[in-house]
């Protein structure tokens, strides 16, 4: 281990006085600036028990900062119990205790057959690993290697009910131990290292002694299968499972809220902006995935830069982000909020509406002009001045503008400027009643 090790060692031959004992103390950790306390996922596993536990977020908190801080003495791990005088902000020192119930015999002997059984996992412990197999492995067999909900009790001599920022910070700070050292955890659920692998030494001889024993003169495997026949039902699977069911709302990105100072130029909220965000949108392209004949529609282009810039902005981000957004779409402030109305109302097809424009063909012109006809009485018809795809009423600040799939856009004038004044419809007259505020 890089940072960690033990403090008590016999001083004959080097080895850790605390393996006959039971118990480990490591020295007292550097702060942990800038850096998560768990990286492993059985450390993640460990502080999840904790912030699951806990009932004061500001006692979690609290005992970030004093971990950071390198606020944590020397911790003491023993069966059931792990130790460590925690200081305040002001020097004060306050000694804290945090319980997890050790394993019962019964569930050692489980566990230690399982083990043996699976050689692959003392293999992985070995190399200060637990894979996730190991935990269910264990978990099959009745043991609970990992703390849950409830699990880590605290004891504090500050006299708090509930985890404080002193446990909280023990707790924090051993996750960095478990990092770096899973036999930490099964020495507090109750068997140090040496222990251990000597119960798993002796139950690894038992059992290949009981086999030999039972081998004779003559010995038969298993009854073999033909390769042909093993070949052709390896490929007969089972059906896949039904797809799970649509989350009801987009999932909740994790926060952000750490003590740690961010980095020159990182902005934490625009960080946190773009995550939200990111997971709207992964729902609404599992929505638009699981919907019947999704299979058939033709795969969207990537938005471009300019066109994201709008998506993100009509999020209501804020008004620096937006001022960021405008900047970098070239379109300013108002062009920005304009292009966001015209996204809320139908999405790029509207914002294309907006920005471009196009000259019907002759076929496309004539479908235009038909559906113009059809959509009033001779005598009730607007008198309409064509220029390209955009048809302006004469004599009032109202305006369709044609889309390239036959859809009419309601414009109107505002500030001397054209607006989107409505979604897309299928028949002029509903777009112009709309573009007039009749709808």
């Amino acid at each position: 281990m890089s940072d960690i090790h033990d403090e008590t060692y016999d001083d004959a031959d080097g080895t850790r006085a605390g393996a006959q004992s039971e118990e480990r103390t490591f020295a007292a950790l550097p702060p942990a600036h800038g850096r998560g306390f768990a990286q492993s996922w059985w450390g993640q596993a460990w502080l999840k028990a904790l912030e699951d536990t806990a009932l004061d977020l500001q006692q979690l908190k609290a005992g970030r900062r004093l971990a950071r801080a390198g606020a944590v003495g020397a911790v003491s791990v023993r069966p059931g119990r792990i130790t460590a005088v925690v200081k305040d902000r002001d020097g004060t020192p306050h000694r804290s205790d945090v319980l997890l119930q050790e394993l019962s015999p019964e569930a050692w002997d489980r566990f230690l057959q399982m083990a043996v059984e699976r050689a692959g996992h003392i293999a992985a412990l070995l190399d200060r690993d637990m894979p996730p197999h190991l935990v269910e492995d264990s978990a099959a067999a009745g043991v609970e290697l990992l703390p849950g909900i409830g699990d880590l009790e605290p004891e504090c001599d500050c006299d708090a009910w509930d985890h404080c920022g002193h446990t909280a910070a023990l707790c924090y700070q051993v996750a960095r131990l478990l990092d770096e050292d899973p036999f930490v955890l099964l020495l507090m659920r109750g068997r140090g290292e040496r222990m251990l692998l000597e119960d798993l030494q002796a139950r690894s001889a038992s059992t290949a002694e009981a086999e030999e024993g039972h081998g004779g003169a003559e010995e038969t495997g298993p009854e073999g299968v033909d390769a042909a026949e093993a070949y052709a039902d390896g490929a007969i699977l089972p059906p896949l499972p039904a797809l799970p069911p649509l989350p009801a709302e987009p999932g909740v990105p994790p926060s952000l809220d750490t003590e740690a100072e961010p980095a020159p130029g990182l902005d934490v909220a625009a960080v946190e902006f773009l995550a939200a965000q990111a997971a709207v949108e992964a729902h609404r392209l599992l929505a638009d995935a699981l919907a019947p004949g999704h299979e058939h529609l033709p795969v969207e282009a990537d938005l471009s830069a300019a066109e994201d810039a709008v998506r993100l902005a009509a999020a209501l981000p804020g008004t620096v982000v937006e001022t960021r957004l405008a900047t970098a779409s070239d379109r300013g402030r108002d062009g920005l909020d304009l292009a966001v109305r015209a996204w809320r109302y139908g999405g790029r097809a509207a914002l294309h509406i907006l920005e471009e424009t196009w000259t019907p063909e002759d076929e496309a012109l004539a479908r235009a002009r038909a559906a113009l006809d059809a959509a009033w009485d001779e005598d009730e018809r607007p008198r309409l001045r064509v220029t390209d795809n955009r048809w302006t009423v004469v004599g009032a600040d109202v305006q369709l503008r044609h889309g390239r799939d036959g859809r009419w856009w309601p414009y109107r004038k505002e500030g001397g400027r054209w607006a989107p004044a409505g979604p897309a419809a299928q028949d002029p007259a509903t777009a112009l009643a709309l573009a007039d505020g009749n709808e």
